[in-house]
Parts: C-alpha cells; sequence; structure tokens
C-alpha cells in the first residue's frame, strides 16, 4: 500500500494552507486596522471579547476537541469495541447544554475569563496559584505534546514524510494562527471544522462503499447495513461485564457514572475549552455551545464507523497483516491511517487536510490557553503587576512560541505511540479530574464551600486518585464484583474501571469538602460567594427547542443500539 501523497493530493491540501492562513491573516489586520480595536488590548488577544459570533464559538469548541486523538485513537477504539466508544461524543453533546444552562452564566455574571480567576475569587489566590501552575505544566507536557505528536505520527503515516519535518511543521503553523490572538484563532477554526467534517465525511463514504463493494454490493447504506450484521458486536452502546472492554466502558456507568465527570470537567472547568464562550455575551455563548453540541452528533460518523469498517474488512483480510498485525501484535489505532491510504487521489489530499486542520486548531487552542493562564494568572498577578495592555499581549505571544518549543523538543522522549495516545491523555488528566470537578461545582453552588475544602479536593483529590489506582495489588476487591465495580485482569486480579474509580474519587471529594466547610464555618470561617441567582439559569426559546432536538435523538440512538 502506498504510503505518500500524489501531486493533486498536495495540491488540495495546499488550497487548504492557503485558504487558512489568507482567511487569519486578513481577520487580524481587520482587527488591528478596520475596526478600531487596538492590537494590544489584552481581552481582545486573549478572548477576542464580543467578536465572536455564535457560530464561530461553536466551531471553534469542535476545531479544538478533535484532533489526532480522536481521528486516530477513537477510530481505533471504534475497531477494537465499536459504536459504545460514542459515547463520549454524543454525551459530550447532553454535557455542553448543561454547561450553557448552569456553568457560563456564573463565569460571565461574575466576569471571569480564566479558571485561576475562578478559583482566586471563590477561594484564595493560593488554590488559584496551585492550579494556575498545575493546568500550565498539565497543558504542556500532556495536552500539546500528545496533539503534537499524535498528528505527526498520523500525517507522517500518512504522507511519507519525516516524523521530525511533521512535528515542526504542525508547530510552526499553530503558533501562525495563534499569534493572531483568539479572534484569528476563533474564525479560522470555521475553516478547519469545514475540512474536518467535508474531509471525514468523504473518508467514512468511501469507507463504507468499500465494503458494500466487497459483498457485490453498492451505496452507503448498504455498507452500513452489511457492517451491522457482519460486526453485530459492534453495534452495542452498553457492555456487560463479560465483555472484554468492560474496564474501558462499565455498563451503566457511561450513562448515570464517572463519564459525567469526564464531560462536565472537560467542557466546564477547562480553558481550554471555555475560553471560546468567555468572551461573549450570554445568548451568543449559549448559541455557540448548543452549535457545538449538535456537531457533536455528527463526531461519530466522522472518527468511529471508519474504524468499524476497518474492522469488517480486516476480518474479511482486506487489510493484511503487515498494515494492522495481528494476534498480541494487533494494533488497532491504525485504522484511520489506512483508510486514508486507500482513498482516492485528490479525496486523500482532501482528508489529509481534514486531519491536519484538526490538529492545527486543536494545537493553536490549546497554546492560545497557555499563554491566557501564564500571563494573567501568574505574570500580570506576580511577575509583574503593573505591565500594559501592550506588554501583556507581547508576553502571551512569547509565551506561545515557548509553550511550542517546549511541546516539540518534549513529545519525541514521553514514549507516547498511537496505541497509548489516548490512554496517556485519559490517565494523567483523569487523576485529577474528579478533585477539580468537585471544587468547582461546590464552588458554584454552595457558598459554605471554604478554600481548605478546596485544597482537600485538589490535593486529596489526587493522592485518592493514586490510590484506587494501585488498591488491587494490596487488597482484595472481588466483593465489588457482583456489583459491576470490579472484573479480574488476565491475571485474576480484581481491578476497578477507570470511570468507576473517577466516581469513587468524586464522591469522597464532595463528601469530605462538605464536612469541611461545615467544621470550618461553625468556627466563624468567611467564604467568598459567588453572584448567582435562578434568573440566570433561563434559557430562550430556540436554545431550549435544540436542547430537546438533541435529548429526542440521543433517546432514539440509545434505546436503537442498547
Amino acid at each position: 500500500m502506498q504510503h505518500q501523497l500524489a501531486t493533486l493530493d498536495y495540491v488540495v491540501f495546499f488550497i487548504y494552507f492557503l485558504i487558512v492562513s489568507g482567511y487569519g491573516i486578513w481577520i487580524y489586520r481587520r482587527k488591528t486596522g478596520h475596526d478600531g480595536t487596538a492590537e494590544g488590548d489584552s481581552k481582545d488577544y486573549f478572548l477576542a471579547e464580543g467578536s465572536l459570533t455564535w457560530w464561530a464559538i461553536g466551531s471553534s469548541l469542535i476545531a479544538s476537541n478533535i484532533s489526532a486523538e480522536q481521528f486516530v485513537g477513537m477510530s481505533g477504539s471504534g475497531f477494537k469495541m465499536g459504536l459504545a466508544i460514542a459515547t463520549y461524543e454524543w454525551m459530550a453533546a447532553l454535557t455542553l447544554i448543561i454547561v450553557a444552562v448552569f456553568f457560563i452564566p456564573v463565569y460571565l455574571k461574575n466576569k471571569i475569563f480564566t479558571m485561576p480567576q475562578f478559583l482566586h475569587q471563590r477561594y484564595n489566590g493560593t488554590v488559584a496559584m496551585i492550579m494556575a501552575i498545575f493546568w500550565l505544566a498539565l497543558y504542556v507536557v500532556v495536552n500539546l505534546t500528545s496533539i503534537l505528536y499524535l498528528g505527526a505520527i498520523a500525517i507522517s503515516s500518512i504522507a511519507g514524510l519525516n516524523l521530525e519535518f511533521c512535528l515542526y511543521a504542525l508547530a510552526f503553523f499553530a503558533v501562525i494562527i495563534t499569534l493572531g490572538g483568539m479572534k484569528v484563532i476563533g474564525f479560522t477554526d470555521v475553516i478547519q471544522v469545514f475540512f474536518l467534517i467535508l474531509g471525514g465525511l468523504a473518508t467514512t463514504y468511501l469507507a463504507l462503499n468499500m465494503v458494500a463493494d466487497h459483498y457485490g454490493q453498492s451505496g452507503v447504506l448498504a455498507g452500513f447495513n452489511l457492517m451491522t450484521e457482519q460486526a453485530g458486536d459492534h453495534f452495542q452502546m452498553i457492555f456487560k461485564r463479560d465483555n472484554e472492554n468492560y474496564m474501558d466502558l462499565p455498563g451503566l456507568t457511561v450513562l448515570l457514572g464517572g463519564m459525567w465527570i469526564v464531560n462536565l470537567n472537560y467542557w466546564g472547568c477547562n480553558q481550554y475549552i471555555t475560553q471560546r464562550a468567555l468572551g461573549a455575551d450570554l445568548p451568543t455563548a449559549r448559541g455557540g455551545l448548543l452549535f457545538a453540541a449538535f456537531l457533536k452528533l455528527l463526531m461519530p460518523v466522522i472518527v468511529v464507523l471508519p474504524g468499524i469498517a476497518a474492522y469488517v474488512l480486516y476480518k474479511q483480510d482486506v487489510f493484511g497483516a503487515a498494515e494492522f498485525g495481528q494476534g498480541a501484535d494487533l494494533n488497532p489505532d491504525r485504522a484511520y491511517p489506512v483508510l486514508l491510504n486507500i482513498l482516492p487521489v485528490g479525496l486523500k489530499g482532501l482528508s489529509f487536510a481534514a486531519l491536519t486542520a484538526a490538529v492545527v486548531a486543536s494545537l493553536a487552542g490549546k497554546a492560545n490557553s497557555i499563554a491566557t493562564i501564564f500571563t494573567l494568572d501568574i505574570y500580570q498577578k506576580v511577575l509583574n503587576p503593573q505591565a500594559s495592555e501592550k506588554k501583556l499581549v507581547n508576553v502571551g505571544k512569547i509565551a506561545v512560541i515557548v509553550a511550542m518549543i517546549l511541546g516539540v523538543l518534549i513529545a519525541p522522549h514521553l514514549g507516547i505511540d498511537k496505541k497509548g495516545g489516548f490512554q496517556y491523555i485519559q490517565e494523567y488528566t483523569g487523576f485529577v479530574s474528579p478533585g477539580i470537578f468537585a471544587m468547582f461545582i461546590l464552588g458554584f453552588f454552595w457558598k459554605k464551600t471554604t478554600s481548605t475544602a478546596a485544597l482537600f479536593a485538589t490535593i486529596g483529590g489526587f493522592l485518592l486518585s493514586v490510590l484506587f489506582k494501585f488498591l488491587p495489588t494490596f487488597a482484595d476487591l472481588s466483593f465489588l464484583a457482583p456489583f459491576g465495580f470490579a472484573v479480574p485482569n488476565a491475571a485474576g486480579v480484581y481491578e476497578i474501571p477507570f470511570l468507576d474509580r473517577m466516581g469513587f474519587v468524586f464522591l469522597i471529594c464532595i463528601i469530605m469538602m462538605v464536612i469541611i466547610s461545615l467544621v470550618q464555618t461553625s468556627r466563624g470561617a468567611v467564604t467568598n460567594g459567588l453572584e448567582v441567582d435562578r434568573s440566570m439559569f433561563k434559557t430562550n426559546r430556540s436554545f431550549a427547542i435544540g436542547s430537546m432536538v438533541i435529548m429526542v435523538l440521543l433517546t432514539v440512538l440509545y434505546t436503537i443500539y442498547w
């Protein structure tokens, strides 16, 4: 199989590059020269305050979220476990509605622009600074580097280009976009999402057609029906305990347990994501989140179905062991690169552009969030409180470049590969997500929550996550098996599924935070409550109708593929 691009593919990709770069330059020049906005305005640079439309916010959310770990990792999970992995995407659609109704109004009402600022305003400077440093380390060492390296590996395997060249090229492209600020990122992300969806749908269309052709039929619907017949076990959304993938998606937990913590923390308490909506008014921000929720419903069609199609074709020996391996060496994450390599000339370039768009948009969004937290929460508060607006913007631009250089230098040494990249991200962020979410959710809606309780969630939540991770090595957890909270591994040792561990840690953090807060407030401790009232959570009719449509669609999907 040919692992390189033809001339026409490069032409298609070059057109994509020119469109995105040209549009970004036009937006940047318009911003600094024609609409009266000063380049030195830090809020405009970091948040695009008042500039992004609902469709730009929604597109930017999806472009920042979808990257190589989805195209490569989630397609590989589709190959391995099937449609059930789509739970991450479809549950995110419902999560976005919850964030739009309950989280964003709190941020906007209290004029909160960064997550550490929320912690400083709600708790104290110590909690805010600890989390600012932690988020910077997490974003640079885990998220930025993994996005960069996974993207480079995927692009290198498809185009046949040198891996280091791909690393440098992706970083350079992302820096160009990021230096223009959030407004440039937001509006160029609209084009990125267009290529992402168009190229992704083209790959899915051809993959389903290939399945149909192999069985002597034609058409996408025929291909989909054949997939449900030939791989019926890959079209189950809720796994039973005897399923080999139960540790990854433990039954009803994906609907009632830890999956909510993963999604609500990611979409509601994450600078990388919420930053897109923090510079808009409430109706615009909610419209953008609702638009992103609709796009989320589409994502499994783009990233999961191709993986299932690749599985069906692999089982029919259409792809040899040389492409996927076999037995213990079987690598499901080869699914998307293998499919892209069989696309016709031209369409391969389009899908290659879609993958590149996803990676670059995620890198740009992550780098901008790194720059925002460093500049507004560390540099301005600690290093130079009297810094001018222009100085803050320049520091932000330097932070973007430094972060990307660190990403390029660190990524190759982390031992990430396409098979473990998605797990690498989940493993490290999952250790802290329960504690962070507990700290945020009580900080939002319970005024008695104290800063000491928040510190417990930050540090204690991490330590509890580590404890639950290694608990099976010195304790017999088989008593949890009847409840579905423990399953035996290959060695017969009972382990707690990842999502259930997160649920347990979250509940313990909530209980301990309540106890600590009640004890402290009974002794006269003073807390800093946020401005919250019920009227903030009212929505307009169009948002309510759109939300109901999404919930009905999700109900239908889960009913069909239960």
